[in-house]
């Protein structure tokens, strides 16, 4: 694998990130639970779906823009950690939109 192939996280941009969450298996289960379908998986098409709405966006790209749909971004990628125990859960009481 070259260094060009080999791009860290961190080095994608948020529209790229979010395109990645939507093609994971896991992040497609967590979106159909939060819809209220708990023992179903999305396909990407629909994860993206979700992740619009949530982020209340047209496409992927306004995320790049960080404002507030970038905002509400972060805080669904930190719900879906906290969900698949990439990251301990938040504190008691943090309720995200």
């Amino acid at each position: 694998m070259t260094q060009h192939q080999h791009t860290s996280v961190s080095a994608k941009s948020p529209a790229q990130l979010a395109g990645i969450l939507c093609n994971d298996p896991q992040f497609q289960r967590f979106a159909a639970m939060r819809c209220g379908l708990p023992d179903q998986q999305f396909c990407p098409t629909a994860a993206a779906e979700y992740l619009r709405t949530v982020c209340r966006i047209v496409t992927r790209r306004d995320l790049d823009l960080r404002g507030e749909a970038f905002k509400r971004f972060e805080a669904l990628r930190t719900d879906f950690d906290a969900w698949s125990g990439r990251i301990a859960a938040p504190r008691a009481g943090y309720r995200n939109g």
